[in-house]
């Protein structure tokens, strides 16, 4: 981050302090700059040196606020918090179900006229603002008490993720669980950095205007993944926002990717069922969806991510998916949805993470790499290489962070110049389809290293952490036994 971008978070983030005396929460702060920085920057853009016509409607916009204070300043921003929600586009984006948490009309007064108004947004470089906002989304997700933390995937590892798959011009790019929009950045800053030079006045302004595309079901997290965005010179003039407020698995769509990147969010199963081309359907359930172009029906949402990034992916397209640890081992529908995917498509690549990463604790999370290739009778998958970054591998949040250094070997191991070239390393290792096949229900979780903390208690992790573990384990068993369960079930119909 630069020192102009820091001194601003500092100075945003200094006004947050004196908020949080009444009460308002860090994501509180963000959603309120968020929606006042996006009505700043939309005045900034009708004057020169843009001159652009003007999205938000007159007497609607910041100038309807310059010159109030006291009890009309609140009254005219709720006026324009529910009128803008209410817009179609990119204002209905932003501005849905938005509130006026700030109580106080002085606190509202002084964030607009001594913080926000102070500066010409538009102006500073896309780096500075840029940074600027990450910086506070970073923050941000530290506040465990809000959760934000799960809708902040770890930008170090988003880079690694980036770099190795090298997002190229022309590709349409997709996040179906874009959170803030950390993949969906990272790729269109890989893209200029090594492709600027290259690329003509169309590619750029496919690149600015088309390529990106995300689904977020949160509201409030899709204001703020918005806002990082255009701070990040990626608008759309045509008034489409480049994201989308609804729960992607909710149905198929037509559009193809050529790359997506992606980490759904982990936790808790869905309310729905997703009802695939098994024809499954769970009596306990009111409601589902109707997803013919997926392979099972499952109530595991990471189950059904994967299915769903396989649907939108153009044929030859590559994958990027974070996933926890139960989608590489669990049974009945999982089973279904690995042997299909090893045979349709290339699944070269797994990035076992360690723990200590992510805000929730105790999380056990890999990355599956795959492309999408088209009908053979022959499986795609030849062979699957492992990098095993968790064992033996300790870090936390603060005092042990991941950082870059820690992925360049899978970096390097990964090869993305020549993937049939790989090397075999103490961390790396291959693995054909056929030994995957021939693993009890084709589980993907493979460990050879020895864990240290095995033999030495001293090295053992915190309890909070071995609860949540055992939490995961317990889940990944029941649903065993959920399916076993069916299966008898269905026999005796």
């Amino acid at each position: 981050m630069s020192d102009t971008s820091d001194q601003i978070v500092k100075k945003l983030w200094n006004y947050c302090n004196v908020l949080r005396d009444d009460g308002l929460s860090y994501q509180d702060y963000i959603e309120q700059l968020t929606l006042l920085l996006f009505l700043k920057m939309a005045d900034e853009q009708t004057k020169p040196p843009f001159n652009r016509p003007p999205i938000v409607p007159d007497g609607l916009d910041w100038a309807s606020l310059a010159g109030l204070d006291g009890m009309k300043l609140e009254a005219q921003y709720l006026e324009i918090l529910a009128e803008l929600g209410e817009r179609p586009g990119t204002l209905g984006v932003v501005f849905e179900k938005a509130q006026n948490k700030i109580q106080d009309p002085a606190k509202l007064k002084r964030l607009i006229s001594d913080l926000i108004d102070t500066e010409e947004w538009m102006s500073l470089s896309v780096d500075v603002k840029g940074d600027a906002y990450k910086g506070l989304l970073a923050k941000n997700a530290e506040d465990v008490k809000t959760g934000a933390g799960q809708y902040f995937t770890p930008r170090v590892l988003i880079a690694a993720v980036v770099e190795v798959m090298r997002p190229k011009p022309g590709q349409r790019i997709c996040d179906p669980a874009a959170g803030t929009g950390g993949f969906l950045l990272a790729a269109f800053n890989h893209i200029v950095q090594y492709h600027n030079a290259e690329m003509d006045e169309g590619q750029k302004k496919f690149l600015r205007d088309e390529a990106l595309q995300g689904w977020e079901i949160v509201a409030v997290t899709a204001r703020l993944c918005l806002m990082n965005l255009m701070l990040h010179g990626i608008t759309r003039p045509n008034g489409k926002p480049p994201i989308h407020v609804e729960d992607a698995l909710g149905r198929s769509i037509d559009d193809k990717f050529q790359m997506v990147l992606t980490n759904p969010p982990f936790g808790k199963k869905s309310t729905y069922t997703i009802i695939g081309e098994d024809g499954d359907e769970d009596p306990d359930e009111d409601l589902a969806y109707l997803r013919d172009d997926f392979w099972a029906t499952t109530k595991n949402k990471q189950l059904n991510y994967v299915q769903h990034v396989h649907s939108i992916l153009d044929t030859y397209g590559s994958a990027a998916v974070v996933v926890p640890d139960n989608v590489l081992f669990e049974g009945g529908a999982g089973e279904t949805i690995r042997r299909r995917l090893l045979k349709e498509c290339d699944v070269h690549t797994l990035l076992r993470l360690p723990t200590g990463i992510f805000y929730r604790p105790g999380v056990k999370a890999n990355v599956l790499f795959f492309d999408r290739r088209p009908g053979s009778e022959t499986p795609w998958t030849k062979t699957l290489w492992i990098y095993d970054l968790r064992t033996n591998q300790h870090f936390t949040l603060k005092r042990s962070p991941l950082r870059p250094e820690h992925l360049a070997d899978f970096i390097a191991c990964y090869n993305a110049d020549d993937r049939l070239r790989r090397t075999e390393t103490e961390r790396f290792r291959p693995y054909t389809y056929d030994d995957l096949l021939a693993r009890d229900k084709v589980s993907l979780d493979i460990i050879w290293l020895q864990d240290e903390s095995l033999e030495d208690s001293a090295n053992l992790q915190a309890p909070e952490v071995i609860a949540v573990e055992i939490v995961d384990e317990l889940e990944a068993a029941l649903a065993e036994f959920r399916a076993v369960a069916e299966m008898f079930r269905s026999s005796e119909t």
